[in-house]
């Protein structure tokens, strides 16, 4: 499982640990990934995603899930996450037609 959010694609950064002394030691800097489950108004269900804290905050401002995928591009989005904005695109277009 890599350390990559599924929706805003937010990865490792690495740097230096800089000492008092300014020794520097090479570092990794993990993103804050949670597992959440969140609804899906188009598609009726639940969807299991790991993303970054912040993505979370960004999904909750947007208006959710949907609201979030239909601004979000494809270059940034997972594999899962593009299959997910199809399902949502095609179920939407479906209900205005």
């Amino acid at each position: 499982m890599s350390r990559r959010c599924e929706l805003t694609g937010k990865g490792v950064q690495t740097g230096n640990l800089v000492s008092h002394s300014n020794r520097k030691t090479r570092t990794r800097f993990l993103p804050n990934l949670v597992n959440v489950t969140l609804a899906s108004e188009a598609l009726a269900r639940s969807v299991r995603l790991r993303i970054s804290a912040a993505a979370l905050r960004s999904v909750e401002h947007r208006g959710g899930l949907d609201a979030f995928l239909a601004k979000a591009s494809n270059d940034e989005l997972s594999q899962n996450a593009r299959e997910l904005k199809r399902e949502i695109e095609k179920k939407q277009a479906g209900a205005t037609a």
